[in-house]
């Protein structure tokens, strides 16, 4: 595995602190990782409504790196106050098969609350087997204990 040194890894680093102006939700961006051509990269909004996680996937779709990412696979859980404080929660895989379950579970063992996080994958044409899911997991727990989401 090695760090990003090509020019899409370049490109998405210099994505750091994309605001979503219409919902004024800030979207943090990971660093990315490359993996036999693979490369991984996570984002995190802090949301609070299903109406924002939609807000937050538009948004990063707006880019057109991200758009054009493999996979853009998402799991986000958010505390519904009118339910007695349970959660609302769901992934999307995103053809990435069983990657969104997965994210889900990393963001209930975190406890994390109140977050929507997404894992692009530029697919570099060599199959990763289970080293993907490894990958996905760390860029988004990486991502969410950097911002104390813990």
């Amino acid at each position: 595995m090695e760090n990003s040194d090509s020019n899409i890894n370049n490109e998405i680093l210099q994505m750091m602190n994309t605001e979503d102006t219409e919902a004024k939700i800030m979207i943090y961006h990971g660093s990315p990782i490359t993996d036999r051509k693979s490369t991984f990269q996570a984002h995190l909004a802090f949301v609070e409504s299903f109406t924002q996680v939609k807000n937050v996937l538009a948004q990063l779709k707006t880019n057109r790196k991200i758009e054009e990412a493999t996979h853009n696979i998402y799991a986000y859980r958010i505390i519904d106050q009118e339910r007695d404080n349970k959660f609302d929660q769901d992934y999307d895989d995103d053809g990435e098969t069983h990657a969104g379950s997965r994210l889900l579970k990393l963001l209930e063992n975190m406890n994390a609350k109140n977050v929507l996080v997404i894992v692009s994958r530029w697919f570099g044409g060599t199959l990763l087997g289970v080293d993907r899911f490894r990958h996905i997991q760390n860029v988004a727990k990486e991502l969410l204990v950097k911002h104390n989401n813990k």
